[in-house]
């Protein structure tokens, strides 16, 4: 089911659209969209929110003010019995081409074509006549045996089914007036953009924190519910498709038409952006915009100069992604290095009980008990002061604004090599002048070069304001949220002001 919730008629200056995140869900991509919505305070927004099902949903923000409307659209409904409906044999045949190209990596021409052919047939398309017609089952038959033959046919309805259904229900919604469409992701809010761009005209952009697409492809290769594995041969041909390749290629197919549908494309870091070409986006849409901080805030925390114990923190959550057990292995160390160190964990503990009882034992078991504290949620600022170097030992990062934060207040850091925590500490290669290193960067799961770092930055007062002083200057000049809410005020000028394009030309996209 369907279902829209748009509050308003009234054409919005943007239409965000944003897949199982704000805001119904708490996180770094709702908080970085509700901050952006308040940012741009001079422009009026419509919220399209694709939701797994329809099931009610509790607000975990408060809308601002110029959010004007929202649109709801359940990309899924319960699939428990399949009612069969009567329908014509044309629709299956007229979408069987551009639906079996889009599944296989393909593009913005075939996500047109498919359009072209629901606005065709009109008022005998409905989310039923697409999946629950005889016709429509003989197709998926057909595609499964070109894809995956061989495999078990009902794992791949099923999945055909879902990954359909989603799209379905994003060709099938009604729009929202908008004079940009701006999606959060690949995936089902890239094709919603998509289908904006070809049958308004107006100009869409795309921002990706992390990679959609890729992040599929982790979660894929994980999936225990995708337990269809051709059976091992003495094929010398290697490998055979199975379903996990048939998800991959359909989202693949879905970023394409993203990629290709928009006028720019966003994202935090530079490794992003190799992904993403990776993928098929054109060099010269391609953008850094990073994520600011509240640099003036920040960079205003006042030095503690008193005497006290040389003190390094970790500040974040006691969850298995923020590798704690590495952080807490090099704290043994660098107890040995730095006589009277202090070594704080500031996040909160009660996301994994089980997890954070381990960190416990491993503290008390290395003797700790005098040199670690896990200090729970904390207002940073009350801390920052009195901290002389961070740490950040996570598995996994996209921008961790904890380097930035203690950058602006002048704090280096030591930090494993994720996301965009080289860039952050040693700057991008267009830097210029190079303000030099903040901090170091170490391997994963490396105690040792955790605590050498951490050990040079305590033990030599020149090196240590050096580096700060370089990771407070970065953060000024890049990752400044005034400058960066700027950036973002400048992109929607650039496309509130594109003319407006035909309405389904492709060759002008």
């Amino acid at each position: 089911m369907v279902e829209n919730r748009s509050t308003t008629e009234t054409e919005a200056d943007v239409c965000l659209i944003v897949e199982g995140a704000y805001p119904f869900v708490a996180g770094g991509v709702s908080s970085w969209m509700h901050d952006l919505i308040q940012a741009q305070s001079h422009l009026t927004f419509h919220l399209i929110v694709l939701s797994a099902d329809d099931s009610p949903k509790e607000s975990r923000f408060k809308l601002p003010p110029n959010v004007i409307g929202m649109t709801e659209i359940a990309l899924q409904q319960d699939s428990s019995r399949v009612p069969i409906v009567s329908g014509r044999q044309d629709i299956a045949k007229d979408i069987e081409g551009p639906m079996t190209r889009l599944f296989e990596r393909g593009g913005l021409a075939d996500f047109r074509q498919l359009l072209d052919v629901l606005e065709r047939h009109g008022a005998n398309v409905s989310r039923s006549s697409l999946l629950n017609t005889e016709a429509i089952f003989a197709m998926v038959e057909r595609m499964y045996e070109r894809s995956t033959p061989g495999s078990s046919f009902l794992n791949y309805f099923w999945s055909w089914r879902a990954l359909a259904g989603g799209l379905f229900s994003v060709l099938l919604a009604k729009l929202p007036r908008a004079k940009v469409y701006h999606a959060i992701s690949t995936g089902y809010a890239g094709v919603a953009m998509a289908r904006a761009v070809l049958t308004t005209g107006r100009s869409g952009i795309l921002t990706e924190h992390g990679i959609y697409t890729n992040e599929r492809r982790v979660e894929i290769a994980m999936a225990d519910w995708l337990s269809d594995q051709m059976p091992s041969s003495l094929d010398i041909e290697g490998r055979r498709r199975d379903l996990r390749d048939v998800w991959i290629d359909a989202f693949t197919g879905y970023a394409r038409t993203c990629y290709e549908a928009c006028s720019r494309i966003t994202t935090l870091y530079t490794g992003n952006q190799v992904l993403q070409s990776r993928d098929g986006a054109p060099a010269e849409k391609l953008q850094i915009i990073p994520n600011g901080v509240d640099y003036d805030g920040f960079s205003k925390v006042p030095r503690d100069p008193s005497p006290r114990r040389p003190t390094v923190a970790l500040i974040g959550r006691v969850v298995p992604i923020k590798d704690v057990k590495t952080f807490i292995r090099a704290s043994a160390l660098l107890r040995d290095m730095v006589p009277d160190v202090r070594v704080l964990l500031l996040g909160p503990t009660d996301e994994d009980p089980e997890y954070f009882h381990e960190c416990q034992q491993m503290v008390a078991h290395l003797g700790l008990e005098n040199t670690f504290e896990f200090s729970g949620r904390v207002k940073l600022q009350d801390y920052l002061g009195n901290v002389d170097a961070i740490a950040l030992t996570s598995i996994s990062e996209a921008q961790p604004l904890v380097l930035l934060e203690a950058g602006a207040a002048s704090v280096p850091s030591v930090a494993t090599d994720v996301g965009s925590c080289r860039e952050i500490l040693h700057g991008r290669a267009d830097e210029v002048p190079s303000l030099g290193p903040g901090g170091f960067v170490t391997p994963l799961s490396n105690p040792l070069a955790t605590a050498k770092g951490l050990a040079d930055l305590l033990l030599d007062d020149n090196l240590r304001k050096q580096y700060g002083e370089a990771i407070r200057a970065r953060t000024e000049k890049y990752y400044n949220k005034r400058v960066v809410d700027g950036l973002y005020r400048d992109l929607y000028q650039d496309h509130l002001e594109m003319p407006q394009r035909s309405a389904l030309a492709l060759e002008d996209v």
